[in-house]
């Protein structure tokens, strides 16, 4: 994985005043743990399709990731630990901070697609399916690949966003599922800087 997303959690946001993981299927979210302090249900306005700026993200009801629980025997062996969201059975690692996925260059397919990696880890049998729609805006869902490492543990994902916006992505297991908000936008990061840091390409 690049070395910019491995310190993802890390990276300084430039937020412009916001304040702000092959798969199979399943259903019906557990309740979560206290990961996060947003609920990935609420639902922002929907607004015609224009150019997605940082001031959306305001709108966005983004889920913000914390570190896995030094008790938890697996923790280390979640890609994004230290910026995660779970339920007890089902966790994602790799969350952006302040919930803000930014896109650089090389993240953007020819199609003009956006993707983006999270790692996921598994305390119930099954594959790992991953769906995602936008909340603000019309627009096809978001597609995912996930890693075949077996029935339990840890699972990559490569999710693929057809537009900027706020995101809606559940991933499921038999029948346990996990939700989480994401704010995506194109920009740059710094890859030298300590903390990375990364602009949005449009600030609004």
């Amino acid at each position: 994985m690049p070395r910019r997303l491995i310190a993802a959690a890390a990276v300084s946001v430039a937020l412009a005043g916001c304040t702000g993981g092959p798969a199979r299927t399943a259903a019906s979210p557990a309740p979560a743990t206290g990961t996060a302090t947003t609920s990935p249900r609420a639902t922002p306005p929907v607004h015609p399709a224009r150019p997605v700026t940082m001031a959306d993200a305001r709108a966005c009801p983004v889920t913000i990731g914390h570190p896995v629980p030094p008790a938890e025997p697996w923790r280390d062996d979640l890609f994004g630990w230290p910026s995660a969201y779970g339920n007890g059975l089902l966790w994602v690692g790799s969350l952006w901070p302040h919930g803000v996925v930014f896109i650089t260059p090389d993240n953007v397919n020819p199609d003009g697609t956006l993707g983006m990696k999270f790692g996921w880890y598994r305390l119930t049998s099954g594959f790992l399916t991953i769906t995602g729609r936008r909340l603000d805006a019309q627009a096809p869902p978001a597609s995912a690949q996930a890693s075949d490492y077996g029935l339990t543990g840890f699972a990559a994902s490569g999710v693929i966003f057809p537009t900027e916006g706020c995101w809606r992505v559940t991933g499921r297991v038999g029948r346990v599922a996990l939700t989480f908000v994401t704010f995506v936008i194109k920009g740059r990061c710094d890859p030298n800087a300590i903390p990375i840091r990364c602009v949005a390409d449009h600030v609004g």
